[in-house]
Order: C-alpha cells, then structure tokens, then sequence
C-alpha cells in the first residue's frame, strides 16, 4: 500500500481487537457482567468496596492501551458489589496522551461487548458555574465536544451500532433521576450540570472559560465523552458523575495543578465511593427490568 494509500485509511474500531480482549477477560470466569463503571483522576477507591475482586492490569490485555497519568491505576476489575456483577475501569487513557479516539473507546466498547448494557462514567472536572465548588459531586446532565474528535469516525462497524446513533439522550434521564433519589435517600449533596470536553492537556485559559460558560457549560474536563459516544453506539445506557475537584482558570485567582485534582478526589472519597455502592445495585435494578 502506497504512503498516500495509508495517509486515508480511517482509524476504525477493530471488532476482532475488542472482542479479542473480551474473551480474555471472560475466560476469568463469572457471570456477564450487568453494567460498567469507568473512574476518573484519583476516584479508583471505588474497587476497595467490590467483593469477588479480580482485578487485570491493561498491560495484561491483549490491544488494551495503558494509561499513564498519575490518579490512574490502569486495572480492569470484575466483581460484585452487593451481588451485582459489574465491570470497572479503574483509570481511563485520554486523547492528550497521544491515543486515538478508537483507542479511548476500547475499554467502553470491551465492557458492552462483555454484555454490559448500562455505564457509569466518572471524572474529576473544574467547576464552571459561579455556584460550583471543590468537592461538589455533579450529575452529568448534557455535554459539549469541544476538542473535534470523535471514536465513531471511520467506517461505521454494524454489529457495534448505527451509522448515525441518536444523542439526544446521551444521558439516560430516568437512570439519572435514580441517582438523584439514591443521593437523597443517603443525604449526600449532588449538583446538576453540563460537562465540557477540552483536548488538553494543558488546563484551559481564563478567555476558554467564559467561552464555555456562555455556551452553558457548568463544569470542564479532558475526557468522558469519547467514551459515552462509544457507550451509547453500542446501545447502553448511560450515567455520568463529576467530582470538582478545583474551580476553572481565572475563578479563583489561583494556578491549576493536577496535584490539587488528586487531593480534592481524595478528600471526597467517601462520599464519592458511598453514594456508587448505593446506586450500583437500583441501577442494575433498573437495567433488567427494562
């Protein structure tokens, strides 16, 4: 194949690749899992609270691409929590590190593959909205692709979902009601927003910031949305959760460190692992019976 033959071959999801990397993990043994939770910066504690843990490292997996960003543990983790076989993602690779939009999807399309039909997609994000604060928790309510990359570019592949899925529900509204009752059964506080995906990886700058809250951002991130295309492609329905872990460029006076996104995830913990181990199960109630 000639150079320029090669420049126009379009980065297509691999079915072979990702169902390669299925079975691997489906020869651990176990029940199909019932749905997938993929977890931001510094939110991985959630893995603590499963029972029947077994736990791969990407490396481990065939086509698997690794994560290298610190907050990330880069596992892939079966197990129950309160009997519910689920898959985690416990760390996530982003297009900042150079990997394809393909590559960012893989985990998810892995997940629906292994027969998953709902996902929770976690992530720690700069508060926006002038009432936002670090340590709030966020219940993802729309989002806004800004960094102009897609992992539904290429050929379409049929047996993954249609050439033109529907977004207008990205995010399932009767699953995030759920979550909103679930949050206030266990008295623990929980916004609603919009979600703004920048590329990265450098934070963004004070002029970005009011262009996304004009456009109606409330929070603003580096990832998650390449991984709800892919989710809601496949058909699962899904539910998104962000820990503001700092206030965006130009809000607060102060520089932006990822250290600070470490620290904030670690010090809402609790709360954050509290509020998954109560959903994960009404959740699951929710998916079965249709």
């Amino acid at each position: 194949m000639s150079t320029e033959a090669t420049a126009r071959t379009p980065f297509n999801a691999d079915l072979r690749k990702i169902d390669e990397a299925a079975s691997h993990l489906r020869a651990l043994g176990g029940p199909e899992p019932v749905l997938g939770v993929v977890l931001g910066s510094g939110l991985g504690a959630f893995v603590d609270a499963l029972d029947e843990l077994q736990a791969v490292p990407y490396g481990d997996l065939p086509h698997f691409p690794t994560s290298a960003v610190a907050g990330h543990a880069g596992r892939y983790v079966l197990g129950r929590c309160h009997g519910v076989p689920i898959a985690v993602m416990q760390g996530r690779v982003h297009g900042y590190e150079g990997w394809s939009m393909q590559d960012v999807a893989f985990g998810v399309r892995v997940t629906g593959r292994l027969g998953a039909k709902g996902l929770i997609v976690t992530n720690a994000a700069g508060g926006i909205h002038h009432d936002m604060v670090p340590g709030d928790l966020m219940r993802i309510t729309d989002h806004i692709n800004m960094t102009g990359r897609s992992p539904l570019t290429g050929r379409n592949v049929d047996e993954l979902g249609p050439r033109f899925p529907d977004m207008t529900e990205a995010y399932d509204r009767r699953l995030s009601d759920l979550l909103e009752r679930v949050a206030a059964d266990g008295r623990l506080a929980l916004r609603r927003g919009v979600y703004a995906c920048m590329p990265g990886p450098a934070y963004e700058t004070p002029a970005e910031i009011r262009m996304l809250r004009t456009l109606g951002a409330d929070a603003v991130g580096m990832s998650t949305v390449p991984e709800v295309l892919a989710a809601r492609h496949m058909g699962m329905r899904v539910v998104g959760l962000s820990v503001i872990t700092n206030l965006a460029a130009g809000l607060s006076g102060a520089h932006l460190s990822h250290e600070e996104v470490k620290e904030t995830a670690d010090a809402v913990r609790s709360r954050f692992v509290d509020l998954l181990v109560r959903f994960v199960p009404r959740m699951a109630e929710a998916l079965q019976g249709g």
